[in-house]
Order: structure tokens, then C-alpha cells, then sequence
């Protein structure tokens, strides 16, 4: 038996949902496939929202939690606060969320399969696609299936090249942190081109830390020196995570004749802080309506509908290169008592439209 649809969507992401959701809503036949089993299952992100997403969702409030400031360690351990009056950050539970996704997609008449991992796909007719393995064939396929995207590979588009590698442990049981912050570690020997942190989560606490590759992450080493900081001493591992994370900004070739890739696989991940989210929320649900636009004959092709936004991070690339020069350890203690550099630092972290109408605060001094 064969299934025809309009729009078949690799990979249960943000944006993979995100998608499916938005053309859905625009009346599309859509089909989404992944070989896990389940919404949520194995994630490698924080599940880390920003402000700016926490607005435009209804996410229930049992799956988060709101964290309102930031406090950013030198190597030294010393810190400082950063704050902006009316944002803030909100901490998820990522199985929970990736659930509530997948179900908004289901209401609005998307169908998900998980447990199908996707195996390649062929022209059928110049219109049409068939998803090799399987009885679907679809007039567009969406590729929304993480940094090293097979459909990418399959359809011969970009790929990611720059790459930073996380990895994060759950916990529970970790004493004596501020739930109120987000706690950031800068570190040029344990996070190199990046950084480490400490996220108090929906009912467990998220330890991790990042690195640019080749680097390799030393979550144990990271956990015994902030073991200064915060009590471990009747602390559990509940589980542990980790994964590539794209670094390069939006891949040269993201599109093809019936092909459009979203999200990680597209790159659209923030060369600077990594952060990936927002911006894959917004891939999928544009890629959404601009894929109904063209099959439904009233837009013109995906790739050029959204080509203006598909953010290119111009700036945030030469940063990035910057923030790969490593300044060691030394050079950042001293840069965290700097007054400058902690605005700077608020301003990355609470985003420049935040800024524009409230003026984000730094501590008055390091502590």
C-alpha cells in the first residue's frame, strides 16, 4: 500500500516538528520519520529556551523552568551576575518538550512514525519522490535530521565542516547552586572555544561542558573543579549526553530541486554561543509555510523564499574565529573584572533585541 503525501520530513527535531506543524496548519499531507522510538529519545541538546522562544510558545509550565540571570566563572572561579529586567532563560524537560512537540504536530494532522530511520530516496517522477524501504513518496522532502545530515549527503548539498563536541550529565542530588543563574565557566584548558555550565533543570541539575573539535570535552575533570563551588557529595548520576554541535553557520548548498535541509543540517546553529533552538524553530516553521506556498503554486521555490531568512551569522563567523584563538586562562581572569568585557557578555547572552529596550546589567564587580 502506498502512501502519497505532500511533504515528507527526515528527522523529529525542532525543526523537523516545527515544520511539520507549520504546513500542516497550511493543509499539507506531511509524513515525518525518525529511527528513534520515541519524541525526545537520546536528545543531545540542554533543551535550554531562550527568551525569545519562551514568548512565542505555551509550553506547560510542569516542563520548565525559569532561570532569570546568567553568573559567568573566570577560570579562577571568581564571577560575576549579568542581568536584563524582563528576560530570562528557560530550563526544560527535553523528553517532556520533544513529547508536547510531537503531539501539537499530531493535532494539526501531521503523521509521525518513529522507529523509521530513513534509508535514501529516488525520483519517482519529476514531481515526486520515493523513500527508499518504505511506501511513502512525497512531493518534497524536508531534511531535518541533525549536523551530519544524511539527506544532505544523500541529495548532495552542504555539509557542516566546524564543529564544537558537548557532552552533559543529569544529576541529582547536587547541592548548594543558585537556581536562580545560569552557571557559565569559562575555561581555555577544559573548554577550549567554548564553554562549561550548570543548569539547574526541570527536577535534576545539568553539569556539562564543550570544546572545539579536535578538542575532546573532560567532563570529570570539569565536575571535580567546580566540586569547589557546589556540593557532589550526594550526588547521582542520572544520565548522560553529548553530540556535535555545527559551528560554521548555514552550509553553502541547503536546497535542491525538492529537497530543503533545516535546523542543524542546515547549519543554522549561532557560530558564537552555539545556541540552536530558536533558530531551528524558526527554519522549520518557515520552511513550512514556504513549502506549502510552492506546492500549493502561490510562492516561488523554498530556497529562494528563504534565502533572507536563513541567517548567514556574518558577524557571529568572525567572532567565532576569534573565540578559536583560545585566550588562556590568565587573560580571562583578568577580562572578568573588566567592566567592558562584562557587557559584552550580557549583551551575548540576552541577545541585542533584548538590549535595545532594557539595558542589560553586569555585576558591578567580580566576585
Amino acid at each position: 500500500m502506498n502512501t502519497a503525501c505532500d511533504l515528507a520530513v527526515v528527522g523529529a527535531s525542532f525543526a523537523g516538528l516545527a515544520c511539520a506543524d507549520s504546513a500542516a496548519r497550511r493543509g499539507l499531507s506531511v509524513v515525518v520519520l525518525d529511527r528513534k522510538p520515541a519524541p525526545g529519545h537520546r536528545m543531545h541538546t540542554t533543551g535550554l529556551l531562550v527568551k525569545e522562544v519562551a514568548d512565542k510558545l505555551d509550553v506547560p509550565g510542569h516542563l520548565t523552568r525559569t532561570i532569570p540571570g546568567v553568573r559567568l566563572y573566570a577560570p579562577n572561579l571568581r564571577h560575576a551576575d549579568l542581568d536584563a529586567p524582563g528576560y530570562h532563560f528557560l530550563a526544560t524537560d527535553i523528553q517532556g518538550l520533544m513529547t508536547w512537540f510531537a503531539d501539537r504536530a499530531t493535532s494539526s494532522g501531521a503523521s509521525l512514525r518513529f522507529g523509521t530511520p530513513y534509508r535514501g530516496a529516488e525520483p519517482l517522477t519529476e514531481n515526486e519522490l520515493r523513500l527508499r524501504g518504505s511506501d511513502i513518496t512525497a512531493r518534497f522532502l524536508l531534511g531535518a535530521d541533525g549536523p551530519s545530515s544524511v539527506v544532505a549527503r544523500d541529495f548532495k548539498l552542504g555539509a557542516n565542516e566546524d564543529f564544537l563536541i558537548g557532552v552533559e550529565a543529569e544529576y541529582e542530588g547536587v547541592g548548594g547552586v543558585d537556581e536562580s543563574r545560569l552557571h557559565c565557566f569559562l575555561d581555555a584548558e577544559l573548554a577550549p572555544g567554548y564553554i562549561g555550565w550548570v543548569i539547574p533543570g526541570v527536577n535534576i541539575m545539568q553539569v556539562g561542558l564543550a570544546c572545539r573539535v579536535p578538542g575532546k570535552p573532560r567532563l570529570k575533570d570539569f565536575t571535580a573543579k567546580i566540586s569547589a563551588l557546589f556540593d557532589f557529595s550526594r550526588a547521582r548520576i542520572l544520565s548522560h549526553r553529548g553530540g556535535l554541535i555545527p559551528v560554521g553557520g548555514r552550509v553553502r548548498q541547503w536546497h535542491g530541486s525538492r529537497v530543503l535541509l533545516a535546523g542543524d543540517a542546515a547549519g543554522i546553529v549561532s557560530p558564537l554561543t552555539a545556541g540552536g533552538i530558536h533558530t531551528s524553530l524558526e527554519s522549520g516553521w518557515r520552511a513550512g509555510h514556504a513549502i506549502a506556498d510552492f506546492l500549493g503554486g502561490a510562492g516561488p521555490h523554498p530556497g529562494i523564499a528563504l534565502e533572507r531568512h536563513y541567517p548567514r551569522f556574518r558577524l557571529k563567523r568572525w567572532l567565532r574565529h576569534a573565540l578559536d584563538l583560545n585566550p588562556p586562562n590568565a587573560l580571562y581572569n583578568l577580562l572578568l573584572g573588566s567592566r567592558p568585557f562584562r557587557t559584552l557578555a550580557a549583551e551575548i547572552y540576552f541577545h541585542r533585541r533584548a538590549m535595545k529596550s532594557r539595558r542589560a546589567r553586569a555585576g558591578s564587580s567580580a566576585h
